[in-house]
């Protein structure tokens, strides 16, 4: 439980930042929140040569309204989310998700940023995020560019983003006035981190057929994904439990069911399934 020896510097920008990760030379690691990046120190599960600690920039905090998406900071804590009136207002799944991050101490100092790029299975925005189309804001040497959510989760704890860049933001989609959205989850009874969580977004129209439908799911792959078959299977459909029920059952048709000494991988599949129906009825029924 103790960690390996460290340097430990501080960034004051952005700038900053990537040019002591360039100095580190693949040796330095971020620190934000700390929340998952010090366990695994403690347990040497990762050694990082040098901590560099980017909580003094204030360039990467807050929340802003821009060309009819919401772009977080990657700094704004789950607190910070929870609370922020132009989330509650346009995009209130991503302040429900917040409340069910952790306990009041994670919530208060683990970050959006570092939960995305930190990229657990079992963590619950990178399934929103994908329900959310969310795109991934980076700056390395030459600049700024963004990623798509959908192409950042490569797998368990690895993503897109390169050693000697800094995720500054992530900019999410903001859903139509007349869909409804919900995140659902069950969670390890030990750690809270989700067994199985399922981010629905979906709207119908006038004749009661679904012409607007997102589902994100994460906790039951090695990777969050985003549930194609079941948003195929509904869109254009009549909303009737029959179609949600069936529709479900395809919840995990995008991706390989992952097991441990908890749930094995049929557990997981068939939680994922029903979940995914509880979601669903939510925003539809």
């Amino acid at each position: 439980m103790i960690p390996s020896t460290f340097d430990y510097v501080r960034a004051e920008t952005v700038e900053d930042a990537i040019k002591l990760l360039v100095e580190s030379e693949g040796e330095g690691k971020l620190l934000a929140g700390g929340h998952s990046l010090l366990p695994l120190m403690k347990f040497r599960l990762t050694s990082p040569g040098t901590l560099i600690d980017i909580n003094h920039i204030s360039d990467l905090r807050g929340v802003q309204l821009k060309d009819e998406r919401l772009v977080v900071g990657a700094l704004t804590t789950h607190r910070d989310i929870i609370k922020d009136q132009l989330v509650q207002e346009h995009i209130p799944v991503l302040a429900q998700t917040a409340r069910q991050i952790g306990d009041i101490q994670v919530r208060s100092r683990g970050t959006v940023g570092g939960n995305i790029a930190h990229a657990d299975p079992a963590a619950d925005l990178p399934g929103v995020a994908l329900a959310l189309e969310a795109e991934i804001e980076l700056q390395d040497e030459d600049g700024k560019q963004r990623v798509s959510a959908d192409g950042f989760f490569f797998g368990p704890l690895l993503t897109a983003l390169p050693e000697t860049s800094v995720l500054t933001a992530v900019s999410f989609l903001i859903p139509p006035m007349h869909a409804k959205s919900v995140y659902v989850k069950y969670e390890h009874p030990a750690s809270g981190y989700a067994v199985v969580g399922v981010c629905a977004i979906a709207g119908k129209n006038a004749s009661g057929k679904v012409d607007f439908i997102r589902v994100g799911i994460n906790g039951v792959s090695d990777v969050a994904y985003r549930a194609s078959a079941v948003e195929e299977a509904l869109l254009g459909k009549a909303v009737t439990e029959e179609n949600i029920r069936k529709a479900a059952l395809l919840a995990t048709k995008d991706a390989e069911m992952s097991g441990d000494m908890f749930a094995s991988a049929e557990y997981r599949s068939h939680l994922c399934s029903i979940y995914t129906e509880r979601a669903l009825k939510q925003v539809l029924l």
